[in-house]
């Protein structure tokens, strides 16, 4: 699509009205107040005196710093923007990532919209197919995402099957070089994203896309081969698999803003240590393709799972753990998912040096999640996927962390998607809850109003710029090797 094509946030006001964008776009909170009654100045003002005048001028100036402070991203699937244009051009991929889940769970058949056939199928039929669930799913975080990129990226307000054709077609013309700038930049406000693809993908956007280094296949052995290709290293040992894992992190930690496992789909984070000794007939079998035990698998995992963390703390990098929620569907046994938040207190204090950053708020035990973000100086808190996941139980997260837990120690927002359109729904969507949570705050009497003023930038921007070092990797990025 043209620019021309694409309305800004204030253009998108200006049809709506002040009233409707609040009702249908929650996320533009601040772009429909504060372009409308508020400068268009960014720097940050004094805080405004607690009556009934004030309390109107308070909320206006939330809804405006909130608005003007870029989001740092600190969780992403994305692709480059080149592979995007070469995948499948239907505007239902705006539905497919998460999404979809909650079409699954309502009692569609997905794999009867999106199977291979089907993608290639009249973009009308398509609708057809999905449109007798789409009033169960459409007000879920997963639908108000889509939604709102829809209406603020296409210009069409109402989902039927009368604006299916046009809403293909300014799809189709979206697709064109400056996508992620447009979407990511102009439309969400969002400065950097931290990105994770496999064990470390070499991007061609390297100061918009920063990446993380994913540990999941070194602890499986899975990705080995090609980790030990990328450095010049032939594996047949343990030893040799630690040589080639530390030639890995010497390779990308200079440009690694974290590591990254999510190996909480399979198993528990109940890591023990493990030594070398212990782990080398483990990892001979499973390397050479022979049987292994359940037992055995473990104490490979526990083995190079610290022998991994042990890598990012010499590089200092945080580790980032998937906490609680799955994605998908009929998959997700809560039996091991409750017990991640006691593992987790095991962790920060069996390795005291490391930064462990508990993502998606360890959904549903968020509140556990509050406790060890209290007790331990080395637990930090993500809230990436969790807006969408659940947006009013994220907003309640929030208000109760910042009265119970640091405010340096949490970061706000990460899309965790695969579709660049959906991260500006999702962005919408944080800026609405921590506006919602900042003002209720306020109104109950925990906050006062410079406080949750001040309170704007470290959550959304500062306290990641510091967590993960993003100084030094903006100006990394400008020397990858790979450019």
């Amino acid at each position: 699509m043209t620019k021309s094509h694409l309305p800004s946030r204030r253009e998108a006001i200006k049809k709506l009205g002040i009233v409707g964008a609040a009702a249908v776009l929650p996320a533009v909170t601040a772009a429909a107040v504060s372009e409308g009654a508020a400068s268009e100045n960014t720097e940050t003002s004094p805080g405004v005196p607690a009556n009934s005048q004030g309390r109107a001028a308070f909320r206006e100036e939330l809804k405006r710093r909130i608005d003007a402070t870029p989001l740092v991203d600190s969780h992403e699937h994305l692709c480059d923007e080149q592979e995007r244009f070469h995948g499948s051009k239907s505007w239902a991929n705006l539905l497919q990532h998460y999404f979809s889940d909650d079409f699954v769970s309502a009692g569609l058949d997905w794999g009867s919209v999106w199977g291979e056939q089907a993608q290639k199928d009249d973009p009308v039929e398509l609708w057809r197919r999905i449109e007798p669930y789409w009033f169960a799913v459409k007000n879920t975080g997963y639908g108000q995402a889509a939604r709102i990129a829809i209406r603020e990226l296409f210009g069409i307000n109402r989902l039927e099957e009368s604006v299916i054709p046009e809403l293909q077609k300014r799809y189709e013309e979206n697709l064109t070089p400056g996508l992620y700038d447009r979407v990511l930049k102009q439309h969400a406000n969002i400065e950097s994203c931290q990105v994770d693809r496999g064990p470390y993908y070499e991007s061609r956007h390297p100061e918009l896309l920063l990446h993380d280094i994913n540990i999941v296949g070194m602890m499986t052995t899975d990705s080995m081969r090609d980790i030990s290709s990328r450095v010049g290293t032939t594996v047949k040992t343990l030893a040799d698999c630690h040589e080639a894992i530390r030639l890995f992190f010497k390779k990308y930690a200079p440009y690694a803003t974290a590591v990254k496992s999510q190996i909480a789909y399979s198993r528990g984070l109940d890591f023990d240590q493990v030594s070398p000794e212990r782990a080398e007939e483990p990892f001979q079998k499973k390397w050479e393709g022979k049987p292994v035990t359940p037992e055995e698998v473990k104490l490979l995992q526990d083995h190079l799972f610290w022998f991994c963390v042990q890598q990012a703390d010499e590089h200092h990098l945080p580790v980032k753990l998937h906490t609680g929620y799955y994605v998908g569907n009929n998959s997700m046994p809560l039996s091991r998912l409750s017990q991640n938040p006691a593992q987790m207190t095991d962790l920060c204090l069996r390795s005291k040096k490391t930064r462990w950053v508990f993502m998606h708020t360890c959904y549903p035990y968020s509140r556990e999640l509050i406790a060890i973000a209290k007790q331990f100086s080395n637990a930090h808190v993500q809230t990436c996927w969790a807006w969408i996941i659940d947006p009013l139980g994220t907003k309640n997260f929030l208000k109760q962390y910042l009265v119970t837990a640091p405010a340096n120690k949490i970061h706000v927002f990460g899309g965790d998607y695969g579709t660049v359109e959906n991260v500006l729904g999702h962005s919408r969507i944080t800026r609405n809850g921590v506006f919602a949570a900042l003002a209720e705050l306020v109104e109950e009497d925990y906050l006062e109003q410079d406080d949750a003023l001040e309170l704007v930038e470290p959550l959304l921007r500062g306290n990641a710029r510091r967590i993960f070092d993003l100084e030094t990797k903006y100006h990394a990025a400008q020397h990858v090797p790979w450019q």
